[in-house]
C-alpha cells in the first residue's frame, strides 16, 4: 500500500515525573565533559516541523530560574517551518533540509558572535534534531559542545520503499546520509537523545498515525536513539513533552551544565514584560513570516470568570516586522490577547499568567470559520502547543467534559474544538488540563470571531 502524499510530521505540562531509564550505546563516544556551572555554554534552541521558537519559552524560564542569563540563550524561528513533501522538489512556503541547515548555521554564527563563545550547545525538538545533525555533520562540529535531540525520529517516522524523497523516511537519502557509519553521531560534540517509552506518535510500528493503519512503518519506540549517543528514556511522555516537559528540562540541563538543576519550578519575577511576533498562514500553510497591519490588544482578565478587568493594557498595529509590544503585566494576571489580522477571524487568545518576561509571545490568527462550524453560535479551541492530550493519562476537561475529538491511548491531539449554540454565545467556558485552568469567553461566530484557550504547560 502507498502512503498518501502529505506532510507526514506535524510539529508539534503538568504530569507526574516519569521514571527514567538510561541506555548508553556500547559505541558511546568519549563525550566532552560538561563544563562547570559558571561556564555553561550559550544554548540555541531549535523547534520542530510546523512549529516556532515560542515553544521554548517555558524551558528558557526554567533555565533563567537556574541562573542561565537570557542573553546566553536564543531560540531560532525558521522562516518556513513545514517540511516539503519531497525534499528535492520546491514547494511554496515549505523548507528543505538545506534551507533549514543554512538558517541554523547563521544563527550559530550570530550567537557565538554575540556571546564571544567558541562553542555552543544545541537543543532540538523533533525535526529540529535533523537540522542540528545536518549542521554538525556538514562542517559545524567545531562550533558545538553539546547536541540534545528530543523526540527526533532519527531512523524515520517510517522506513519504507515509498516516498523516498521525504526527509522523514528512514530509507531516504537524507536519513541514510545522517546515519551512515558504525557510530551514527559526528565526532566532537556530546550527543544526548531523549525519547518516550511507547507514547510518541511518530515512533510507532503501525502506520495508523500517518494515515495508514495496519501498514508496518518498520520503526519502533527506539527510533529516536543513536549509536554513539547517550540515549535516555523518559517514560510515558509524548512526542512534544520529551522536549518541553519539566522532566525533559532536568535532563537537558544536567547534560549541558554537568549538574542537577537547583530547581525545576519557574521562579516568578515581580513584574513581567511581554512582546512577540504576529505570523501568518499564506496559502493555508503556517509560517513564521511576519504579518504587517495586524492589530494586537492585551487585556487583564479575571481568573474565575475570564471577564476583562479594566481597559486594554496595550493596543497597537504591527509594522512590516510583525512585532508587537512590549506590555507590562503582573505575574499573577491571566491575559486575553485580541488579534485582528488581515483575511482572518478576530482571534481571542486566553492565556494563564506569565510568571516571567518573554519576547517570544507569538500570535497567529485562528483558521477561518468553515463548513464544520456552520450553524455554531460560538467556536472555541483548546490548544496545547507543548504537548498532546493523553486520555486517560491526563485530566482533560473542556466545558466540564472530556473532548469528544481527543482520541484515547497514544497521545495524538494537541487541539480540541467546542461549538456552542447561538443562545450560548457570550458565556464563559472553563478549560482544564491537569493543574492548568483557563477561563475563556465564547465570542459570537456571527461576528467572525474565534476564541482559543492556549495552555502554557
Amino acid at each position: 500500500m502507498k502512503l498518501s502524499r502529505r506532510t507526514i510530521l506535524q510539529g508539534a505540562s503538568a504530569l507526574p515525573f516519569a521514571v527514567a531509564s538510561l541506555r548508553t550505546s556500547a559505541l558511546a563516544q568519549g563525550a566532552t565533559a560538561a563544563p562547570p556551572a559558571a561556564e555553561v555554554p550559550p544554548i540555541l534552541f531549535v523547534h520542530g516541523n510546523g512549529d516556532y521558537d515560542a515553544l521554548w519559552m517555558t524551558t528558557m524560564w526554567r533555565m533563567q530560574s537556574n541562573g542561565i542569563p537570557r542573553e546566553r540563550m536564543f531560540a531560532i524561528n525558521f522562516t518556513n517551518p513545514n517540511a516539503r513533501d519531497d525534499n528535492s522538489v520546491e514547494q511554496a512556503n515549505r523548507s528543505s533540509t538545506e534551507d533549514e541547515r543554512r538558517e541554523l548555521a547563521a544563527a550559530i554564527t550570530e550567537l557565538k558572535r554575540r556571546t564571544g563563545a567558541a562553542r555552543i550547545a544545541l537543543v532540538g525538538s523533533s525535526r529540529g534534531g535533523y537540522v542540528i545533525r545536518n549542521v554538525i555533520k556538514n562542517g559545524g562540529a567545531g562550533d558545538v559542545s553539546h547536541a540534545v535531540l528530543c523526540g527526533t525520529p532519527n531512523h524515520g517516522v517510517f522506513a519504507i520503499d515509498d516516498l523516498l524523497g521525504s526527509e522523514f523516511n528512514g530509507r531516504g537519502a537524507f536519513l541514510r546520509g545522517l546515519n551512515e557509519g558504525e557510530s551514527e553521531v559526528t565526532p566532537g560534540p556530546a550527543f544526548l537523545t531523549l525519547r518516550s517509552d511507547g507514547m510518541d506518535k511518530y515512533a510507532q510500528p503501525d502506520g495508523r498515525f500517518i494515515g495508514r493503519p495496519g501498514v508496518p512503518t518498520n520503526v519502533t519506540a527506539e527510533g529516536p536513539e543513536l549509536r554513539g549517543a547517550t540515549n535516555l528514556v523518559l517514560g510515558a511522555l509524548d512526542h512534544r513533552e520529551v522536549a518541553f516537559h519539566p522532566r525533559a528540562f532536568r535532563e537537558i540541563f544536567k547534560f549541558i551544565a554537568g549538574r542537577e538543576p537547583d530547581r525545576i519550578a519557574i521562579t516568578p519575577e515581580s513584574s513581567v514584560k511581554l512582546s512577540g511576533l504576529v505570523t501568518g498562514t499564506p496559502g493555508g500553510v503556517p509560517t513564521n513570516r511576519p504579518v504587517d497591519g495586524a492589530t494586537v490588544e492585551v487585556f487583564r482578565v479575571d481568573p474565575a470568570s475570564g471577564e476583562r478587568q479594566g481597559a486594554a493594557l496595550y493596543g497597537a498595529k504591527t509594522a512590516a516586522d510583525g512585532r508587537w509590544g512590549p506590555v507590562q503585566a503582573d505575574p499573577t494576571w491571566p491575559l486575553e490577547f485580541v488579534l485582528t489580522s488581515p483575511d482572518a477571524p478576530t482571534t481571542h487568545i486566553y492565556r494563564s499568567p506569565f510568571p516571567r518576561s518573554s519576547d517570544v509571545v507569538h500570535l497567529r490568527a485562528a483558521r477561518p470559520l468553515g463548513p464544520p462550524d456552520a450553524g455554531a453560535g460560538a467556536v472555541l479551541i483548546m490548544s496545547r502547543p507543548r504537548g498532546y492530550f493523553g486520555l486517560p493519562r491526563d485530566v482533560v476537561l473542556f466545558d466540564g467534559k472530556e473532548p469528544a475529538d481527543v482520541k484515547p491511548g497514544v497521545p495524538t491531539d494537541s487541539a480540541a474544538t467546542l461549538r456552542l449554540s447561538a443562545a450560548e454565545a457570550g458565556r464563559n467556558v472553563v478549560v482544564q488540563f491537569n493543574e492548568e485552568r483557563i477561563v475563556a469567553r465564547a465570542w459570537p461566530a456571527a461576528e467572525n470571531r474565534i476564541a482559543i484557550a492556549e495552555l502554557t504547560y
